[in-house]
């Protein structure tokens, strides 16, 4: 299991499956055990939680990558699911919305193309999901899916 932060709507149902192994970032980890109002104490550590703390990009089943995808949270993680017919990548919070994701892919290519300032951007993040060509990306919080 992973969850993609540990802000209490993402991690509420983790109770549920005690005893399952859960990859966590291990800057998340420690940010909700430690920060104050970060997340609901009981679901960091309910009973029969089995963490496996991650430091950087980690394949977790064969095809099935976590990525670092800090901002939102110190520990943030995205999912990458390699099928037959594509990458997918759940990104959970990396950004608000599908529209705020797509502003950073253009600025990420605008860049290496050469255009001028002033362009945002993007978090370095972001060229290592790039770079895997996604089919599509989901987000937490956003109906919409970005397609390129």
């Amino acid at each position: 299991m992973a969850n993609c932060h540990l802000h209490f709507d993402h991690c509420g149902g983790n109770p549920l499956l005690a005893g399952r192994p859960f990859f966590v970032q291990a800057a998340e980890l420690a940010e909700a055990r430690t920060a104050v109002d970060y997340t609901l104490p009981e679901l960091v550590d309910p009973p029969g939680t089995r963490w496996q703390e991650l430091d950087g990009e980690t394949e977790i089943l064969p095809g099935v990558r976590l990525i670092p995808t800090p901002g939102h949270t110190a520990g943030h993680q995205s999912l990458v699911a390699r099928r037959g017919d594509g990458v997918v990548v759940v990104a959970g919070q990396s950004h608000d919305s599908a529209h705020a994701y797509a502003s950073d892919v253009l600025a990420l290519r605008a860049h290496d193309v050469g255009h001028g300032e002033p362009l945002p951007l993007p978090p370095d993040w972001m060229r290592v999901l790039d770079a895997l060509d996604p089919r599509y990306v989901v987000f937490a919080h956003d109906h919409s899916v970005w397609v390129p």
